[in-house]
C-alpha cells in the first residue's frame, strides 16, 4: 500500500482449525528475510475501511510464506530489503491501522536519529578534508565559502539532535507525538541529503569517488525522504495538523 497505508488489499479469514488464512504480498520490507518475526497487516472487514485492519505476528518459517526478490538499492545497502507474499491476532480485530501508525510514531523518530549521524559522519570527513586539502596557498577551509558550509551545517545536525530528542521524549512520557515526528522526520531528512551533498561538494572530484565514501553517504541520504512517509505525505501530514489547530 506504499504511503496509502488505509489502502491494504491483503485480507486475511478465519481457518476451519480456528488459526487464519492471509492472502496478499508486500514490497519493500526492512529486513526481510533477516527477521524471525513479522508484524503483518491485513484486511479482516474489507468494508469497514481502515477500521477493517488487523495486525498479525507470523514467525518467518511460516507455511505459505516465502521471501521473494531481493531489492538492488541505490543506497542503503547494508540493509536487506525484500518482499513477502503470503496464526497469531496482535491486539484485537480492526486495531492493526492503529498500530501501524504508533510504529510509524517511532520510526519517523528514528529516522531523525540516522540523518543526524549520518550528516556528522558526511561532515566529519569532509571538515577533516577541507583542513587538509590546500589550494591557492592555504587549506580550503580558510575560504569564507566553504567556511559558510559548515556553518550552516552544523546548525542543520544541531537542530536535528534537538528535534530527535525532544520528539523522543514525548513519546518515553507517552504523550501524543505525530506531528512532531512527522516534522522531526521531514526536517531531517531532507537537510541530511543537502548535508551530504554539500560535503560532496566541498571534497570537489574525491567526493565523486567511493575512495571518500561522502558518495554513498548521498546515495543512503535519500531513503529519509522516501521511507516512513514521503516528503510530500508529511507535508500534507503536518500542514493538515497545523490548520486544524486551534
Amino acid at each position: 500500500a506504499g504511503s496509502d497505508a488505509a489502502g491494504i488489499k491483503s485480507t486475511v479469514v478465519p481457518a476451519d482449525d480456528g488459526g487464519w488464512i492471509l492472502n496478499g504480498g508486500k514490497a519493500w520490507i526492512t529486513n526481510s528475510g533477516v527477521a524471525d518475526y513479522y508484524i503483518i497487516l491485513a484486511k479482516t472487514a474489507p468494508a469497514a475501511g481502515n477500521k477493517g485492519i488487523s495486525a498479525f505476528i507470523v514467525p518467518k518459517d511460516a507455511e505459505g510464506l516465502p521471501i521473494g526478490k531481493f531489492e538492488d538499492k541505490m543506497g542503503m545497502r547494508g540493509g536487506d530489503t525484500s518482499e513477502l507474499t503470503a496464526d497469531a491476532l496482535l491486539g484485537s480485530l480492526g486495531m492493526g491501522f492503529k498500530i501501524a501508525m504508533q510504529a510509524l510514531d517511532g520510526a519517523r523518530i528514528s529516522i531523525g536519529a540516522i540523518a543526524a549521524g549520518l550528516a556528522e559522519h558526511a561532515m566529519t570527513i569532509a571538515k577533516n578534508y577541507a583542513n587538509e586539502r590546500t589550494a591557492f596557498g592555504k587549506p580550503i577551509g580558510k575560504f569564507e565559502g566553504i567556511q559558510f558550509k559548515f556553518a550552516d551545517m552544523s546548525a542543520e545536525i544541531r537542530a536535528m539532535e534537538l528535534m530527535t530528542y525532544d520528539t523522543a521524549r514525548m513519546k518515553a512520557e507517552g504523550k501524543r507525538h505525530t506531528l512532531e515526528a512527522a516534522q522531526t522526520k521531514l526536517f531531517s531528512g531532507v537537510h541530511c541529503t543537502q548535508i551530504c551533498l554539500e560535503c560532496q561538494q566541498v571534497l570537489g572530484g574525491n567526493g565523486y569517488s567511493k575512495e571518500y565514501h561522502v558518495e554513498r553517504f548521498v546515495r543512503d541520504a535519500k531513503l529519509l525522504e522516501i521511507g516512513e512517509g514521503t516528503n510530500e505525505i508529511l507535508r500534507m501530514l503536518i500542514g493538515g495538523t497545523v490548520l486544524a489547530q486551534k
